[in-house]
C-alpha cells in the first residue's frame, strides 16, 4: 500500500492543509494520506495549542467525507517529542511492505538539517516536497544537507532526487491557498468569520468548543 504522510499541529486543521493532501495523493497515485497530528511538536518549545484531543477530533471531522483520508493518534500514544523520523520507523515497523510519502513543505525541507536524525528520513520513506506554482529550486541537490548530497543523483526531467536506498525526493507544485492556523486563530480571537478558510465542520467544532476565543467574543 502506499500511504502519504502528512504531520503537522494542525492547530486547527484547514483547506490548504485539505488541498495539499489531495495533490499529493492523486500526483503520487497513493492508495490514502494518513493525517498525524503532532502531540509535542519538537521545533515549537513553547507550543501552546488547544488540547491533543480537539485538535484530532478537527482532523476526523475535516476528512470524514474522503475515503482516501485517514487520521492516525500515534503520535499521542508515544512519550516524548514528536520527532518524524520517530513516527516513521514506528510506521514502518507496522508495515515493512508499504511504501511512505512523507509530505513536507519547501521551507520544512530547506531546514532539513535540524532535525533529528534527519539522513534517516530518506530511508524510511520517500519525501514529497510541496511548493508553490513558479518557485523553482535552481540546484535541487543543493537544497539538501550538504552531508547527504553524495548519497544522491538528479533526474531532472522527473524532477526528482534518487537516494542510494531505492527511496526518492519528489518536488510537486502545489495549489497556493494563502491560509494558516495562525490566521484562523487570530480571526476565531478577534470574533471574525472563519468561513471558507476551514471545512463547516471545523468551524463549528471550534465554535461548539470554546477554541481560540477571546473573552467576550463570539465566532461566526
Amino acid at each position: 500500500m502506499k500511504t502519504g504522510i502528512l504531520g503537522g499541529t494542525f492547530n486547527p486543521i484547514h483547506l490548504a492543509h485539505l488541498r495539499i493532501a489531495e495533490e499529493v495523493r492523486e500526483a503520487c497515485a497513493l492508495d490514502q494520506v494518513l493525517f498525524i497530528p503532532a502531540a509535542t511538536p519538537p521545533h515549537k518549545p513553547e507550543f501552546a495549542a488547544a488540547p491533543f484531543a480537539d485538535r484530532l477530533a478537527m482532523v476526523q471531522t475535516a476528512i470524514a467525507d474522503n475515503p482516501g483520508f485517514r487520521v492516525s493518534d500515534l503520535e499521542a500514544r508515544r512519550s516524548g517529542k514528536s520527532f518524524s523520523v520517530d513516527t516513521l520507523e514506528i510506521l514502518r515497523r507496522a508495515d515493512p511492505a508499504g511504501e511512505r510519502y512523507f509530505i513536507v513543505g519547501l521551507d520544512s525541507f530547506r531546514d532539513l538539517a535540524s532535525w533529528k536524525e534527519y539522513a534517516r528520513l530518506f530511508e524510511l520513506a520517500h519525501l514529497v516536497v510541496t511548493a508553490r506554482p513558479g518557485v523553482d529550486i535552481p540546484d535541487p541537490l543543493a537544497a539538501l544537507p550538504v552531508a547527504v548530497q553524495g548519497d544522491f543523483c538528479y533526474d531532472g526531467q522527473l524532477k526528482k532526487l534518487h537516494h542510494r536506498s531505492g527511496k526518492t525526493v519528489i518536488f510537486l507544485e502545489e495549489t497556493r491557498l494563502d491560509i494558516s492556523s495562525t490566521l484562523i486563530r487570530r480571526k476565531v480571537a478577534a470574533g471574525a468569520s472563519i468561513r471558507y478558510l476551514v471545512p463547516p465542520a471545523v468551524a463549528a467544532y471550534i465554535g461548539d468548543h470554546g477554541l481560540y476565543r477571546m473573552p467576550g467574543k463570539g465566532n461566526h
